[in-house]
């Protein structure tokens, strides 16, 4: 916002527009310490999307893709969590939940390389580009990729199904280990295991 006046209306509604832009973050950070913590069975809850749409009125969908976005961020590229970033960004840059969801999907694609999400993550994160076309564009790369000889095609399909366990395992033990829920034994087999199917794959 470079060369706005601070006291100006146009400075008022681009501040706003970014703060209405970038409040999903704070919302999806709540919720994820929410889900994480289990805070929602204190409060009268049997479960998360109980929680979220009577409480907050989300729909489970858009609840996992506040959580899920906002997580991945932490996760995978927390420099956009950083105040200074934020500052730095115009409205018209600053990206969606939406968008940031399809950068995670794009992710965890074992058909898509590095140029591919770096490329992805420019339109997300410095284009702001909108969610309807990322997504169009990742089918159409993601389609292109899967043109495979049948011997690739399995092997994606194993590399894709043991990230997919690898996944799933760490947040189990990651939540086992949060809520003392397993015993000290059990959390490092699983950590054996963990190891074992990452080497399948590394």
């Amino acid at each position: 916002m470079t060369g706005v006046e601070p006291d100006s209306i146009r400075y008022r509604v681009l501040q706003s527009a970014k703060n209405f832009k970038t409040s999903w973050i704070e919302l999806g950070q709540a919720l994820y310490t929410v889900w994480k913590d289990k805070a929602y069975k204190e409060w009268g809850y049997l479960t998360f999307d109980a929680y979220t749409q009577k409480e907050i009125g989300i729909k489970k969908p858009t609840a996992m893709k506040l959580l899920k976005s906002y997580y991945f961020l932490e996760k995978e590229e927390p420099v956009y969590l950083q105040k200074e970033y934020s500052e730095a960004q115009s409205p018209a840059s600053v990206p969606s939940y939406e968008a940031v969801n399809l950068l995670r999907l794009a992710k965890s694609k074992n058909t898509l390389d590095k140029d591919d999400y770096q490329r992805f993550k420019k339109n997300v994160f410095e284009e702001g580009r909108d969610p309807g076309l990322i997504k169009k564009d990742l089918t159409s790369l993601m389609r292109q990729r899967e043109e495979l000889s049948p011997d690739e095609a399995r092997q994606k399909r194993k590399f894709a199904v043991i990230k997919r366990m690898v996944s799933t395992l760490n947040t189990l033990k990651m939540d086992a280990e949060a809520q003392k829920l397993l015993p000290a034994g059990i959390l490092k087999e699983m950590s054996g295991l963990i190891h074992r199917l990452e080497a399948e794959i590394s």
